[in-house]
């Protein structure tokens, strides 16, 4: 058997380690070779395997995989910082999930990533100006992968969406880095007021499963909102919030409970 060389153009210790594991993968499973080359070994680099991936999950009969190609290569071409939130998103899911055992797994398999890497082409999109086109890719993101994320959304790096069904995230929402959710999280509004009307999410909040966050409120960092939750009113930093309607029940009980995902409820 031939020996399977990576298309590495330049270092890249992220990208070098997931080619490396793809070529672990095909030895250990060769019925996923095609998969692989055509998702990863193919590509120069991250970026144009995860433009490949968007064009791959998100084509219809509306829109061909060319196209939507072709956008996600300008959005990564145009903006460096796509790349690195890529990166930073990745190594977060790594880190965070317990099922998560190679770097090359959120790329090809768990939809969490895939979307947030979606959402953020579109984001860049609607900052472009290209607005029809960024409401096409999120109504394409909430089809293919059931999350729904406006574009004009603002998330930060290092996002970890774990399961990623039934997300939520409206136009006015501000997600700082470093985040962990788990499925069926909704950062909404209230009503049909125009505005600012989401919440705001400081960095290294831990948000359980279920939790729904409403209304142009604060969220303050590092703090954790307990599964099942109803968030109405503004959350001190570091605290545990739990309950409908949500209320202050702790401390964190960490100083990083998003990368923890200690999700367990201390209570005296």
């Amino acid at each position: 058997m031939a020996e399977i060389k990576p298309r590495v153009s330049s270092i890249d210790p992220v990208w070098q380690r997931v080619c490396e594991e793809a070529v672990e993968a095909i030895r250990a499973e060769p019925l996923l070779g095609g998969l692989i080359h055509s998702g990863l070994l193919h590509h120069s680099s991250m970026e144009r395997a995860l433009a490949y991936r968007f064009s791959m999950k998100l084509a219809s009969g509306e829109m061909s995989e060319q196209i939507l190609r072709e956008i996600a290569d300008e959005a990564y071409a145009s903006d460096a910082d796509l790349g690195a939130a890529a990166r930073s998103d990745l190594m977060a899911v790594y880190e965070r999930d317990p099922a998560c055992h190679r770097f090359l797994q959120p790329i090809l398999f768990f939809k969490g990533y895939q979307a947030i890497q979606a959402y953020r082409v579109g984001h860049w999109l609607w900052r472009t100006g290209r607005i029809d086109l960024a409401y096409f890719v999120q109504m394409r993101v909430s089809e293919a992968f059931g999350v729904d994320i406006h574009p004009a959304a603002r998330v930060g790096k290092g996002i970890m969406i774990d399961h990623a069904h039934s997300i939520v995230i409206g136009e006015t929402a501000v997600v700082g880095d470093n985040v962990s959710m788990l499925h069926s999280v909704t950062l909404g509004g209230t009503g049909k007021e125009d505005g600012d009307r989401h919440p705001k999410i400081g960095d290294g909040v831990l948000i359980g499963a279920g939790a729904k966050v409403l209304g142009n409120i604060t969220v303050g960092r590092c703090s954790r909102i307990a599964a099942g939750s109803v968030v109405l009113e503004d959350v001190p930093h570091n605290t545990t919030v739990a309950g409908v309607p949500a209320r202050v029940v702790g401390k964190a009980g960490c100083a990083q409970p998003a990368l923890t995902m200690d999700q367990i409820l201390k209570l005296k």
